[in-house]
């Protein structure tokens, strides 16, 4: 464990300094590839742009 550590202390003490993650661009891409296998067959690309851009609204409203 502590060679892991050890090389992979420059990122371990960058993220300390600046705490970016690629998590949720890494989520999107995600998304959109199981969407693309989801939408085999689909007639025009147009419908396709439309989905990926439907991915980011949500989903449930909060009630109150």
């Amino acid at each position: 464990m502590a060679r892991t550590l050890a090389t992979h202390r420059f990122g371990i003490l960058s993220y300390c300094d600046h705490p970016i993650s690629s998590g949720p661009i890494e989520a999107t891409n995600n998304k959109i590839k199981t969407l693309k296998w989801q939408a085999y067959g689909y007639r025009d690309t147009k419908f396709f742009k439309l989905r990926i851009m439907g991915i980011h609204k949500p989903k449930y409203a909060l009630a109150g």
